[in-house]
């Protein structure tokens, strides 16, 4: 099952986001086998106002057993998180026809 979590910064979070994304990073690298797409999210500015995520888990009760344990919701830099299922047909350029 692919996923896509669009993630939202609470005001005034940047620096905090900052502080804790080397905890971030390093649980990206623990999820990485889980992970089709991620990066932050920016607004018109460039600024970094929060994440997206598109990932892969057996089932939605693993993405929120990851989502429980993730650095930026346990230290409440995302205030909003939105999660979507997703059938992903195209990665890495290939057409992926087994899920169309």
């Amino acid at each position: 099952m692919q996923f896509v979590i669009k993630a939202f910064d609470g005001e005034g979070m940047l620096n905090r986001r900052m502080e804790v994304r080397p905890r971030h990073f390093e649980g990206m690298e623990r999820m990485k086998e889980h992970t089709l797409c991620a990066g932050g999210l920016l607004d018109d500015d460039g600024k970094m106002i929060g994440s997206l995520l598109v990932m892969e888990f057996p089932s939605r009760k693993e993405l929120d057993e990851y989502l429980a344990n993730e650095p930026y919701v346990v230290e409440h830099v995302w205030e909003r998180i939105e999660v979507e299922r997703m059938n992903v047909v195209v990665f890495d350029g290939e057409i992926i026809r087994q899920r169309i």
